[in-house]
C-alpha cells in the first residue's frame, strides 16, 4: 500500500493572518545609524572625562597650586558638552569648529581670565583682545617662563584652550566612530603635548600611569562585550540572552585579567625605575641658563659711587616701608679678591608673579625712577612679589630681568638707564627684637666656601668672641659687631681724609686687620666681619644698598647714603641686618696709616776737590804731518771707495725702516720686562703678545678682556697656550700678593715660546711683513691699556694698600 502525498489543510483564516517572520540573526539588528544607548553615552563620556584628566593633572607643578583645575576642569565639562551636542544633532566640522571658538571667548575669561571678566564672567574688551592674542602668544609666554608660572599674567589659557580642544576631538571621536579604539589617538597626543609644555618635574607619575591604563583598557573593554555578537545558527530568545550572558562573563574575565597584568606591570616597573631620571620638556631648552658669573660684583664701584656720585641723585623711590632697606645686591661668595654675587641659594630666573607667596610681612607697592644710575643691579626693597616696568622699553626691559628670589637680587641685562622707572609689590618682613633673637639659632643655609681668607681673621675673630663671653649666636654676632665697631675707625680716604685705600681683596683685609688702627668705610668692614663669622661657623652674606634716613617712604639713593651691610642667618628670624661699620665722625686719634716723610737738616757738605788740569791733546800739525807723509792712494781706489760708499748708504737707507721699527719695539718690550712693579710686568708680557699677534695681522679685539682676546686667539693662532697666559696674567694682576721673579721670568719665557712658534709657521715674508708692521704701535696695545687701566686701577691701589 502506498502513501498518498497531500498537500496541507490550510485553516480558513490562514490567509488574514499576518505572516510569521523568519527567526532573525544578530548580525541583521539595529542599523549603526539608530541613536546610541544610554548606558553607551555614560560609558563613553565618563571615560573621555577620565582620560582628559590625566593632563589636567599634568599641569598641577607648572602652576604649583589647584589653581590649574578651574580652567582644566572647566575646558573638560564644555569640551563633553560640546561635542555630545555635536553627535546629537549630526554636526559637522565647521560647526563644531564654530561651536568650540564661541565657548572659548564665552567661557574663556570665567576659567582663564577671570581678573579682567567683568564680575569674573562676563568678558571686558580686555578679555576678548587677550584671548585673541592668547591663541599666538600664550603658548610662548609658559615656555620662556620659569616655573612655577602665574596664574594672574595669562599663561591659564593654554590649558583651557589645549584641555577644550582635544576634550571636543577625543568624545566626537568615541560617540561617533568605530571602534572606539581611535578617540585614545587625541587623548594621547594631548598628554605628550601637556609633558612637552610642563616641567621636568611629573605630578603624581604613578596615579597619571595607572588612570590612563585602567580607563583605557576599562573603557575598550566593556565596549567590546557591548558589541552585537553574530552567530552562523539562529536561536531562541532565551538561549540568545543565555548566549549573550555567557559572552559578556568571557570577555570581562579576559579585560580583568589583562587589566590586573597591567596594573602589577606599571606598579612594578614604577617602583623598579630610576629614582631620579630626568624628563625633558620643551622650556629646558628655550630657557637657556643664566650665568651671574659674567657681571661684576656692585660692591668694587663702592668707592666710585661715594666719591663721584654724593650729592648726584641716582634713582628716586617712593612707597617705601618705615625702616626698610634699598638693595642692590648680596653678595655670598669670595674670591681673595672680591666679594660676589653667587647663584648657590637659588637660581636667577625671569620675572613672575607670586614670587613672595610664602614670606609673611608688611604688603607696599613701591616705585623706582632711574636717575643717573647705570648698571644692571636692579634696586628692590624686601622680597619682591611682582614688578612690572613702565616707558616704551618695558617689554624689553622684563625679557632682560632675572631675579633671585633668595637673596633679593635682580639682574637687568640690558642695563638701566636714565628715565627708565618701575613698579613692584614687596613683602617686608618685620624686624625681630633682640629677645628673640637671643633664643634663636643660626639656619642650614649654603654658604660657598671663601678663598684666600687672611688667616689673621681666624685668631680675632676668636678672640673677639672669648672676650665677650659669648655664649648664643646672637651673642657671637654681636660680638664680632662690637668688636669691629669699637675696634675700627672711619674714613673713604678721598680728600682731606685719612687715608684709606679701596677694595677688600686679601691684602687689603689682612693688613686692616692686623694694623695698630683699622681704617676703612663700609665695603671693608662688611666684607671684614662676613668673612670672620665663616670663620667661626656664623652663615654670614654682604648686601650693599642704601639706606632710608626718613619715615617719609621716599628715598633720593646717592653715594652719600650708600651703605653696606652684613646679614646673618638665623632659624626662626630669617636673614637679619647688621651694620659693622664705625660711626663715621669716629676718626683715626694718630694719623699711622698713612707712612709721612720727616725732612731732616740738610749736612754740610765738604768743599769740592780742586779740579785737576786735562791732558791737552796732540797738536794738530803732527796728525797734518803725518798725513803729508802718507803716499796718496790710486784713483781706481777712490772710484771703488766712492762706489761702495754710495752702496752701504742706499743699503742703509733701504734698512733705516727696519732698524727704526724693530729699535722702537725692542725699547717697547724692555721697558714692558723692565717695569717697575711686579703686576705691569706680568700685564707687559700679555701686552707683548698681543701686539705680536697684531703684528702677524691676527684680530684682537681691543678694550677686551684678557680672557676674551685669548678666546678668539687661540682658533686663529691654533695655540691652546694663549688661554693659559691670558688666566696667569690675571693671576698675576688680580690676586692677592706680588708675582715673583721666578713667575716673571717663567710668564716671559712662555710668551716667547708662543711668539716663536708664530715666527716659525710663518714665511719669510710675512716674518717682514710684521716686522715692518706698524699697526701694534698706533693702536693695539696702546689703546687696550688705556682701555684696561681703568679696571686695573683699583688692583694696583688694593696691593698697594
Amino acid at each position: 500500500m502506498s502513501a498518498v502525498l497531500t498537500p496541507p489543510i490550510e485553516s480558513p483564516d490562514a490567509a488574514d493572518a499576518p505572516p510569521v517572520p523568519a527567526p532573525t540573526r544578530r548580525g541583521n539588528r539595529a542599523p549603526a545609524s539608530a541613536p546610541l544607548e544610554p548606558r553607551r553615552w555614560a560609558l563613553d563620556l565618563g571615560a573621555v572625562a577620565l582620560l582628559m584628566l590625566v593632563p589636567v593633572i599634568g599641569f598641577w607643578p607648572t602652576f604649583d597650586g589647584p589653581v590649574v583645575l578651574l580652567p582644566g576642569l572647566g575646558a573638560l565639562v564644555v569640551g563633553l558638552g560640546i561635542a555630545a551636542l555635536a553627535a546629537l544633532q549630526r554636526w559637522g566640522i565647521l560647526l563644531i569648529a564654530a561651536a568650540v571658538v564661541v565657548a572659548y571667548f564665552l567661557l574663556g575669561g570665567l576659567f582663564a581670565l577671570p581678573h579682567t571678566a567683568i564680575l569674573g564672567v562676563i568678558p571686558s574688551v580686555e578679555t576678548v583682545q587677550k584671548l585673541a592674542l592668547g591663541v599666538v602668544t600664550s603658548w610662548k609666554s609658559l615656555l620662556t617662563t620659569v616655573a612655577p608660572v602665574a596664574a594672574d599674567d595669562g599663561h591659564l589659557i593654554v590649558p583651557f584652550l589645549l584641555i577644550l580642544v582635544f576634550t571636543v576631538i577625543t568624545t566626537s571621536l568615541a560617540l561617533r566612530v568605530e571602534p572606539p579604539a581611535w578617540a585614545l589617538l587625541p587623548a594621547a597626543a594631548c598628554l605628550a603635548l601637556q609633558i612637552a609644555l610642563g616641567t621636568s618635574q611629573p605630578a603624581l607619575p604613578a596615579v597619571q600611569g595607572i588612570l590612563l591604563a585602567v580607563v583605557a583598557i576599562v573603557w575598550l573593554a566593556v565596549r567590546a562585550a557591548w558589541a552585537p555578537t553574530r552567530s552562523a545558527v539562529a536561536l531562541s530568545s532565551t538561549d540568545e540572552q543565555t548566549e549573550d550572558r555567557r559572552h559578556l562573563l568571557r570577555r570581562m574575565a579576559a579585560a580583568g585579567g589583562v587589566l590586573a597584568i597591567a596594573a602589577a606591570a606599571g606598579g612594578i616597573s614604577t617602583l623598579t625605575a630610576p629614582p631620579h631620571e630626568v624628563r625633558y620638556v620643551i622650556r629646558d631648552v628655550i630657557i637657556p641658563p643664566f650665568d651671574i658669573r659674567q657681571y661684576a660684583s656692585p660692591l668694587q664701584d663702592f668707592r666710585i659711587y661715594v666719591d663721584e656720585y654724593a650729592n648726584e641723585p641716582l634713582f628716586t623711590v617712593t612707597g617705601l616701608p618705615a625702616g626698610s632697606r634699598v638693595r642692590l645686591g648680596t653678595m655670598d661668595t669670595y674670591s681673595g679678591v672680591v666679594y660676589n654675587v653667587s647663584d648657590s641659594s637659588s637660581a636667577f630666573t625671569p620675572l613672575r608673579s607670586n614670587m613672595a607667596a610664602d614670606v609673611e610681612g608688611q604688603r607696599a607697592d613701591v616705585r623706582v625712577e632711574i636717575g643717573q644710575y647705570a648698571d644692571v643691579w636692579l634696586p628692590d626693597v624686601g622680597h619682591v612679589d611682582a614688578l612690572e616696568f613702565e616707558g616704551p622699553d618695558a617689554e624689553a626691559l622684563r625679557r632682560a630681568t632675572y631675579y633671585n628670589p633668595s637673596s633679593g637680587t635682580g639682574v637687568v641685562t640690558t642695563g638701566l638707564k636714565a628715565g627708565d622707572s618701575y613698579t613692584f609689590s614687596t613683602v617686608v618682613p618685620p624686624a625681630p627684637d633682640e629677645a628673640d633673637l637671643a633664643e634663636d639659632r643660626f639656619a642650614a643655609v649654603e654658604i660657598p666656601e671663601p678663598e684666600a681668607v687672611p688667616e689673621k681673621l681666624r685668631e680675632v675673630a676668636a678672640d673677639a668672641i672669648s672676650d665677650a663671653e659669648a655664649k648664643t649666636p646672637f651673642e657671637k654676632v654681636q660680638a664680632l659687631r662690637t668688636y669691629l665697631v669699637e675696634s675700627g675707625f672711619f674714613s673713604h680716604g678721598l680728600k682731606e681724609e685719612e687715608f684709606s685705600p679701596s677694595g677688600h681683596g686679601s691684602a687689603r683685609l689682612g693688613g686692616m686687620a692686623a694694623a695698630e688702627q683699622m681704617v676703612g668705610d663700609d665695603e671693608q668692614y662688611a666684607a671684614l666681619m662676613a668673612l670672620m663669622a665663616y670663620e667661626v661657623g656664623i652663615p654670614a652674606r654682604v648686601v650693599m644698598g642704601f639706606h632710608a634716613e626718613s619715615s617719609s617712604g621716599q628715598l633720593v639713593a646717592n653715594g652719600d647714603n650708600l651703605h653696606a651691610w652684613v646679614e646673618v642667618a638665623f632659624e626662626e628670624a630669617g636673614w637679619v641686618p647688621i651694620d659693622p661699620t664705625p660711626d663715621e665722625d669716629k676718626e683715626p686719634k694718630d694719623q699711622t696709616t698713612q707712612p709721612k716723610t720727616d725732612p731732616q737738616p740738610m749736612p754740610l757738605q765738604p768743599p769740592p776737590p780742586p779740579k785737576e788740569e786735562a791732558d791737552e791733546p796732540p797738536l794738530v800739525p803732527d796728525d797734518r804731518e803725518a798725513e803729508d807723509e802718507a803716499e796718496p792712494l790710486p784713483g781706481y781706489l777712490g772710484v771703488l771707495l766712492a762706489i761702495g760708499g754710495i752702496s752701504l748708504g742706499t743699503v742703509a737707507l733701504l734698512l733705516a725702516p727696519f732698524v727704526i721699527i724693530g729699535g722702537i719695539k725692542a725699547s717697547r718690550r724692555r721697558k714692558r720686562r723692565e717695569a717697575p712693579l711686579p703686576a705691569d710686568r706680568i700685564s707687559g708680557g700679555w701686552d707683548e703678545l698681543m701686539d705680536r699677534a697684531v703684528d702677524f695681522g691676527r684680530a684682537v679685539p681691543v678694550g677686551a678682556t684678557r680672557y676674551e682676546q685669548s678666546a678668539q686667539l687661540v682658533a686663529t693662532l691654533e695655540e691652546p697656550r694663549v688661554q693659559s697666559i691670558a688666566v696667569r696674567a690675571d693671576a698675576g694682576v688680580f690676586g692677592p700678593g706680588e708675582p715673583t721673579p721666578e713667575e716673571i721670568e717663567a710668564f716671559w719665557a712662555e710668551v716667547d715660546g708662543v711668539v716663536g712658534g708664530m715666527n716659525r709657521k710663518a714665511s719669510f715674508w710675512k716674518r717682514l711683513a710684521a716686522r715692518l708692521n706698524l699697526r701694534s704701535l698706533t693702536q693695539g696695545s696702546s689703546l687696550t691699556k688705556r682701555v684696561r687701566s681703568l679696571r686695573e686701577t683699583v688692583s694696583a691701589r688694593r696691593k698697594d694698600g
